[in-house]
């Protein structure tokens, strides 16, 4: 029997996070070809995307992989949880300059 993309993501994510019960792939289709959208406990962040994205982008590679064996093109979104917070969400204002309002070039 042969694993689809959905249940290959699935067992990947639930073999490295704290909790397997709270992960949720959910699968579509269309002309740019297969989207997994995985949630996943926000707590568990950490162990999917890894250090500087390595793990997330090894993920996505098999994926690619499991994707191009039968002959699709498969994509990895991975949706951040509410109140889950990422340097990239800091808006500009909210970030101090006073060390350097001084200073002198």
């Amino acid at each position: 029997m042969e694993t689809s993309d959905k249940e290959f993501l699935e067992l990947i994510v639930k073999a490295i996070v704290a909790h397997p019960e709270d992960v949720i792939a959910e699968r579509t289709v269309d002309e740019m070809g297969v989207l997994l959208t995985l949630k996943i406990n926000p707590q568990d962040m950490g162990y999917v995307i890894g250090r500087s994205g390595q793990t997330a982008k090894a993920i996505r590679t098999l994926l690619k992989i499991v994707g191009a064996k039968n002959n699709a093109r498969v994509n990895l979104k991975i949706v951040e949880p509410e109140g889950s917070t990422r340097h990239s969400a800091i808006k500009r204002d909210e970030i101090s300059t006073e060390a350097v309002d001084d200073l002198k070039i």
